[in-house]
């Protein structure tokens, strides 16, 4: 939606602009440029309203670190208790948390997804008038991501721990000094495949469960101005959460990896320890939030990137 949506982070944006023709007299920069821009300020607005979700999601996915009510002798957090003990001790401020590595990461990572797809769009000779199959969705939506995932990878790590509440770090270069000075290339690049395996799914899913659930809507409702933009929404509003649910397991070990790349070197071990620590139920913690945010999140950034897109004379 983003990532994408995440949303993308998150996997944002499922109705990416049309491939435009680059020798257009009319367009002073390439569209592939332009889907760029459009893509990072849609980022930037649905990342600085969500980031409360996002942060609350990390902490629950952290159990040991926060305040939370002992069940059956194991630390049961809630959204609720999270979200007060972060006001109370860092006031309302506290839940944007982490807000400038999240700019770092989600800005240019949408940018990057959304200039992506449209360039991947294309290459398969895609014009405005034509849908994505099933499986051309899928695709298109997971080399997209992965693309921007790669790339973005270091920011990603740095973002997590910060969010966790574990590590104490001034600045975002100074992060990603520490981390490289006592870890190498290793700890900058730890979680990837968990990473790849959440959020290139999460995209490939969402565009897929977006453009069919928008198929199956009478496409005069989606020609009325009046109703367009809240049926998009509302398409947009279910693949997040079906992608959401699909991939939150990936989200958990990517966390783990992350702010404990000592304790869990590979994805296999941090699978283990939350199996055997929380049960299947483990690997669904913080899916709520996550939902929540990455959901409306790639809803609102797909909004935003549309009419950007229209202005742009992309659409």
């Amino acid at each position: 939606m983003t990532s994408n949506s995440g949303g993308y982070t998150s996997g944002w944006a499922p109705e990416t602009a049309a491939p435009v023709d680059p020798t257009d007299a009319n367009d002073n920069y390439h569209p592939v440029f332009k889907a760029f821009l459009a893509g990072s300020f849609s980022g930037t607005f649905s990342t600085i309203l969500f980031q409360p979700l996002d942060l609350v999601k990390t902490r629950l996915q952290n159990p040991g670190q926060n305040v939370a009510a002992a069940v059956n002798g194991r630390i049961q957090p809630g959204m609720l208790n999270i979200f007060s003990t972060i006001v109370r001790q860092d006031h309302i401020v506290g839940l944007w948390k982490g807000m400038v590595p999240s700019i770092a990461r989600c800005v240019p990572g949408v940018g990057l997804y959304f200039s992506s797809l449209h360039w991947l769009k294309a290459q398969l000779g895609k014009t405005r008038n034509q849908d994505l199959g099933a499986l051309e969705a899928v695709t298109l939506g997971v080399v997209a991501r992965s693309m921007s995932g790669v790339v973005l990878i270091p920011i990603t790590v740095i973002k997590t721990r910060y969010e966790s509440g574990v590590y104490k770090y001034n600045s975002l270069f100074g992060a990603m000094k520490a981390i490289y000075k006592i870890e190498g290339i290793r700890g900058l690049t730890c979680g990837l495949g968990p990473t790849l395996a959440r959020d290139a799914p999460f995209s490939g899913l969402y565009l897929m469960f977006y453009t069919q659930t928008k198929q199956s809507v009478p496409k005069e409702w989606l020609q009325s101005p009046a109703v367009a933009s809240p049926i998009h929404f509302a398409c947009g509003v279910i693949a997040g959460v079906a992608a959401s649910l699909a991939t939150n397991p990936a989200d958990v070990l990517k966390t783990k990896m992350q702010l404990y790349p000592d304790k869990f070197p590979n994805t296999f071990t941090a699978a283990i320890y939350v199996h055997q620590t929380y049960g299947i139920r483990g690997y669904f913690k913080g899916a709520v939030p996550r939902m929540l945010r990455r959901t409306l999140m790639a809803a609102m950034a797909w909004t935003v990137f549309e009419e950007i897109t229209r202005s742009m004379g992309l659409k």
